[in-house]
């Protein structure tokens, strides 16, 4: 049984389905989950499992017509109106900025809607490594450049709650670590975090808890460490100077007769001891890959 945790959180999700109009089968069948303050919280799955689809729902980017309740900061979202904004922040994973205006006048003009403080460009900009292009046409910008402008226009604001759909993609591993680690502390500061990826590395590093979502079904919900130690298998990988390679299960080691005889009667060059990845548990929970659908 999944432990969705639900009942006083910052969203709660309890027994939602959703089909969109016209549709003949539902985009999301009876998910319930809850995250808490000061969490962030990962939806995982691969294109198409329902993850954007719970994410536009949650931030009334689709009216939620369907079976089930849905519950942001403290109320039904049916019940939210524009003021919803003020205290939510959204960053698509898909930049979409005004390419002719600098990155300051984006930032500037997005302030413009909110009726609260919003921070200095310079500040946000500073955050994400951008100093240097603030005064640059974002039609010159590189991909990279435009989804951390992207990130920095959805904390403008200081948002209670951020929204983050494949925050990483199209950064290099410098630039992703940089801004990974500006998630981080906006978790260390209160801010409450749902992160919409298939990218399980991120996840892994950043997420308190996740869940893993496929063909419009929540399939399991825990810390990642937690889904690892459940589902993984803790195994030692072991090659010989001959080449010779093998795998043992940690379990029961020092009896495993096939692996002392190993290690006996060859010369051991490397050995690793590893657990299951948390894209390799997916594959085991849900029976699909991350990027491929339904395993053959």
């Amino acid at each position: 049984m999944i432990q969705t945790g639900i009942g006083g959180g910052v969203i709660d999700v309890r027994n939602v389905s959703y089909a969109y109009p016209g549709a003949q089968t539902q985009t999301l069948r009876d998910i319930s989950f809850s995250v808490s303050d000061g969490e962030i919280f990962g939806l995982l799955g691969p294109s198409g499992a329902g993850k954007s689809t719970l994410q536009r729902l949650l931030t009334r980017q689709i009216r939620h017509d369907g079976a089930g309740a849905i519950r942001v900061l403290g109320r039904a979202v049916t019940e939210w109106d524009q003021s919803l904004y003020e205290q939510v922040g959204v960053g698509f994973e898909l930049p979409n900025h005004y390419l002719r205006l600098t990155g300051r006048e984006n930032l500037a003009f997005f302030a413009k809607f909110y009726r609260s403080q919003t921070r200095a460009p310079e500040d946000v900009m500073a955050l994400v490594g951008l100093s240097d292009a603030l005064d640059k046409r974002v039609d010159d910008y590189s991909k990279g450049m435009k989804v951390r402008l992207n990130f920095a226009r959805a904390i403008l604001h200081d948002p209670k709650l951020l929204f983050l759909d494949e925050p990483t993609t199209g950064l290099d591993p410098t630039t992703a670590a940089q801004l990974k680690a500006a998630i981080s502390d906006l978790r260390d500061q209160g801010k409450t975090i749902v992160l919409t990826t298939h990218n399980m590395h991120d996840a892994d590093q950043l997420c308190d808890r996740v869940g893993f979502i496929a063909s419009g079904e929540l399939r399991a919900l825990d810390a990642p460490s937690a889904l690892k130690e459940n589902h993984g298998e803790k195994s030692l990988d072991i090659v010989a100077q001959d080449g010779e390679a093998a795998r043992f299960a940690l379990a029961g080691l020092g009896e495993n007769e096939t692996f002392l005889a190993f290690i006996r009667n060859r010369a051991v060059k490397t050995i690793h001891s590893r657990e299951a990845s948390l894209e390799e548990v997916f594959r085991i929970v849900t029976g699909e890959h991350l990027t491929q659908g339904p395993l053959a």
